[in-house]
């Protein structure tokens, strides 16, 4: 069984959805989770069991946590799990490029397809895909054309690196 909550962030309503296991979803988007709602009729509004999610995105919107401790249950071909993984790597409120992050797992070549696994990660902000900008350090590629809420992201996380309050 799979249950959800609606977050209200500074970046506007987040839905959660959440497995026995852990995190399974995070939609960003207004018009994306409407639709994954109604695709998903079978999910259940259950704050209690999304509430550890909705304190650490609380912590960290306040700019309180810059990692994350939960319990995951994301699925994913093997090459977006390798990327995915990566991404958690990636130290609060830096960047790097596709291009470092193909390398950084042994796949330099792979730097298209390192984009196509951050644009289907599932749970973003948890796995930090908005740290990941282009070689050229313009911000590209977050979801779609929404490079604000990345460039919101990053810096949120710069304006709250650890003693730089």
């Amino acid at each position: 069984m799979r249950v959800y909550d609606i977050y209200t962030s500074p970046l506007g309503e987040i839905l959660i959805v959440m497995s026995e296991k852990g995190l399974c979803s995070l939609e960003l988007f207004k018009e994306d989770w409407e639709l994954y709602l109604k695709q998903n009729p079978d999910l259940k509004l259950d704050k209690n069991h999304c509430a550890i999610v909705t304190r650490q995105l609380t912590e960290y919107f306040q700019g309180l946590r810059q990692s994350f401790d939960l319990p995951l249950d994301v699925k994913g071909r093997s090459f977006q799990m390798l990327v995915w993984d990566y991404l958690t790597t990636i130290p609060y409120g830096e960047t790097c490029s596709y291009q470092d992050v193909a390398n950084g797992i042994d796949n330099p070549k792979g730097v298209r397809a390192v984009g196509g696994a951050c644009k289907a990660n599932p749970i973003p902000i948890i796995i930090p895909c908005h740290r990941v900008i282009g070689k050229n350090g313009k911000l590209i590629g977050y979801a779609g054309d929404r490079t604000w809420v990345k460039d919101w992201l990053l810096k949120h996380e710069q304006k709250h690196v650890k003693g730089d309050k």
